[in-house]
């Protein structure tokens, strides 16, 4: 009966969400595309009048030569600009604090991120400590980044999180087991610059997580209850491109047209994401990546399938028409049959790329705090389609038990 009762206040709880979302003020990144984009970004920079760059990313981009280019750029266009390359997987508040004392010694107005979803969540939390003057574990959660912050300028080389375009950042906080978002229209990029160039070295491993991250980022806004017509049409043209580009870009991480393709997806996803939100799918692989430090990507991809099976009895019909527009569903199968189709699709492109259906890290013992952890960043954040409960959540994290 409490259930019940809770759910009645979170569905209108959220139907308000839903309306203040549409009167958030987004100003979306300026966006450049395709071969040799990293460049124009580049130059735009120079117009902006910014005294320096910080440049944010890490010691493997650094390692493999990807910043050369970008430094070589920089110079040329005669724009100052110092390297903080120490950003880890799930950069922690110790990277931002580190990363804050460079930009202040620096005395840079603005941020470049070259990298993935770490890297571009730190100089988001990097920009925002500097503008706010306080640690960013006390801007965790909603609307809490009152100042901005610096612009940050992102040039992405992996497909999948989509942080170039969304209004959110992760920071963990090791000492808790914890990973706590900042969400937050300012935190937005100025521009973007989304250059298949730049991916082309992914190995396949990192492709096939990064890209089912940006899957999850797709049927999650899909099947949200606050999902808009506009993102609806972007998480399917995002999942669509995902099905058919992510195995090409799998198999061969020298396919150009692939690479772009899903940049572009994962892109879409990310806008798509940013307006109608996640799910628990985020929220439990948030506390495994927290607990166990499995990449993000790779967290979500164990997930979804278990997740999604769960919430099909209120998410089917549009787990169909997804499925149907991907065409992984014949258009006469019913809803049920083809909300099944979608599961088996991705359950399949998991089994493609050797993401394990089980996590092999999670600790029965573990379960009641990480089901916990879920429920509350979910609670009043994301307008899933089938809400669980304490009891509920931790039978489905043992359905994930090796």
């Amino acid at each position: 009966m409490l259930f019940a009762l809770e759910k009645i206040v979170l569905r209108l709880y959220m139907a308000g969400f839903k309306l203040a979302t549409a009167l958030l003020p987004f100003r979306w990144p300026k966006v450049f595309r395709g071969a040799n984009s990293s460049q124009a970004l580049l130059s735009y920079m120079a117009t902006q009048q910014h005294n320096a760059i910080l440049v944010i990313s890490d010691a493997a981009l650094s390692k493999l030569g990807v910043l050369a280019p970008i430094q070589a750029e920089l110079e040329r266009l005669q724009l100052p600009y110092q390297l903080f390359d120490q950003i880890t997987p799930d950069p922690t508040n110790a990277h931002i604090e580190a990363g804050f004392q460079v930009l202040q010694q620096s005395g840079a107005t603005a941020l470049l991120a070259v990298g993935g979803g770490s890297v571009m969540d730190a100089a988001k939390l990097i920009a925002a400590r500097a503008k706010n003057n306080k640690q960013v574990l006390k801007m965790s959660g909603l609307l809490r980044v009152w100042r901005g912050m610096l612009p940050v300028y992102a040039i992405p080389t992996t497909a999948g999180t989509g942080s170039e375009v969304t209004i959110a950042a992760v920071v963990s906080d090791p000492a808790n087991k914890r990973k706590l978002p900042l969400i937050d229209v300012r935190l937005l990029p100025t521009a973007t610059a989304l250059d298949a160039h730049l991916m082309t070295g992914l190995p396949p491993a990192i492709t096939a997580s990064t890209g089912m991250d940006a899957l999850t980022h797709a049927v999650e806004a899909f099947v949200s209850r606050n999902a808009t017509r506009t993102t609806d049409q972007q998480a399917l043209t995002a999942a669509k491109a995902i099905f058919q580009y992510l195995p090409r870009a799998y198999q061969n991480g020298a396919d150009l047209a692939a690479r772009q393709q899903m940049a572009e997806a994962a892109h879409l996803a990310g806008k798509a994401f940013t307006v109608a939100g996640v799910g628990y799918i985020h929220a439990i692989a948030h506390q495994l990546g927290a607990y166990y430090h499995l990449p993000h990507g790779l967290a979500n991809a164990m997930v979804m399938p278990t997740v999604l099976q769960y919430s099909e009895p209120k998410a089917r019909r549009k787990m169909a028409l997804m499925a149907k527009h991907c065409q992984l569903a014949d258009a006469e199968a019913t809803e049920q049959q083809a909300a099944q189709a979608l599961i088996t699709a991705i359950r399949r492109l998991k089994q493609d790329f050797g993401i394990a259906d089980k996590v092999t890290e999670l600790q029965s013992t573990d379960i009641p705090a990480i089901a916990r952890a879920a429920l509350k960043e979910a609670r009043f954040t994301y307008a899933v389609p089938r809400y669980l409960n304490q009891q509920g959540a931790e039978q489905l994290l043992r359905q994930l038990l090796p």
